[in-house]
C-alpha cells in the first residue's frame, strides 16, 4: 500500500534532517489526524510542492482545531524538474471540464498552468471570480499531485483573457519555446512538432467546448505556434490536454 502524502507548505521543509523531528501543522494536519486518522507507528511523506519529500515515522498525533503530526524524518529526497516544462493553456470550460483537465494533466506530470478565457468560453471570470478561479485550480492541481504522489505541485498563472494569449505565445517562442495549438483541422501530428533540445518550455493550447475560433488559430499561428493535431477523433477540452501532455511526456522521455 502507498504511503499517505501530506502537504506541509512551500519551505516548511527547509530545515528537515534526517533523524530530526518534522511537525506538520495546518489543514493537511487537521486531514491526516482526523479523516485520514494517521496513527503513531504509519510511514508518510510530507512534500514541500516544491520538489522536497520528507519519508518518516509518526511519533505523535494531535487532533483538534490546532491539529499537529509530528514524526521522525527519515529520508529526504528531491525531485528534479524536468525540462523543457510542460506548461497547459486551459481554456475555461463549463461543467468543470477545464477543473478535469487540470487534474488529470498535473497526474501526467504537467508543470504549470494557465487559464484562458477564450472567445467560445461559457465559463466567464471577471474581477474577484477571477482570483477565486485561480485559488480553486491550484488547490485542484494540490489534490491531484498529493493523490499522484507527486513533491511537485503545478503553479497555475493568473487568468489570461483574449488575445492576451497571442502575446505571451509570441513571448514564447522568441525565447525559443514551442507554442502547440491543438486542432482538430492540422495537418501536423503533435508527435511531430517541432521541439527543439533547448526549449524550456512547451505550450499546449486547448480551446473550449466550442473550440477555437479562426481568428484565434490565425492570431497564434501568426504569432509563430504551431497547429497540431491529436488523432482523427475530436476529444473534449477535459481529456485533449491531459493525452497531449501524456504524448510529450513520453516523446521528451519522461516515462523512460
Amino acid at each position: 500500500m502507498s504511503r499517505p502524502v501530506f502537504h506541509a507548505g512551500p519551505g516548511s521543509l527547509d530545515t528537515a534532517r534526517a533523524g530530526a523531528p518534522v511537525t506538520l501543522t495546518g489543514a493537511d494536519a487537521r486531514h491526516a489526524a482526523t479523516v485520514r486518522r494517521v496513527r503513531v507507528g504509519e510511514v508518510i511523506d510530507l512534500i514541500d510542492g516544491a520538489g522536497l519529500r520528507v519519508t518518516g515515522t509518526v511519533t505523535d498525533v494531535a487532533g483538534g482545531t490546532d491539529a499537529a503530526v509530528t514524526l521522525t524524518a527519515e529520508t529526504l529526497t528531491q525531485e528534479v524538474r524536468a525540462t523543457p516544462e510542460l506548461v497547459l493553456v486551459q481554456a475555461l470550460a463549463k461543467g468543470g471540464r477545464d477543473e478535469l483537465a487540470v487534474e488529470a494533466g498535473t497526474e501526467v506530470g504537467l508543470d504549470r498552468v494557465v487559464p484562458w478565457q477564450a472567445e467560445r468560453s461559457v465559463s466567464q471570470w471577471r474581477g474577484e471570480k477571477a482570483r477565486k478561479g485561480v485559488a480553486r485550480w491550484q488547490q485542484v492541481a494540490l489534490a491531484a499531485a498529493k493523490q499522484s504522489r507527486r513533491a511537485q505541485v503545478p503553479a497555475v498563472s493568473d487568468l489570461v483573457v483574449g488575445a492576451q494569449l497571442r502575446e505571451q505565445a509570441a513571448a514564447a517562442v522568441e525565447a525559443g519555446n514551442p507554442v502547440l495549438v491543438l486542432h482538430e483541422e492540422a495537418s501536423v501530428p503533435i508527435g511531430e512538432a517541432p521541439i527543439t533540445a533547448t526549449a524550456e518550455q512547451v505550450l499546449v493550447v486547448v480551446g473550449p467546448e466550442g473550440g477555437l475560433t479562426e481568428s484565434e488559430v490565425k492570431a497564434l499561428t501568426t504569432a509563430g505556434a504551431h497547429a497540431v493535431r491529436l488523432g482523427p477523433h475530436v476529444l473534449r477540452t477535459s481529456t485533449a490536454g491531459p493525452i497531449a501532455l501524456a504524448l510529450l511526456a513520453q516523446q521528451l522521455g519522461r516515462w523512460g
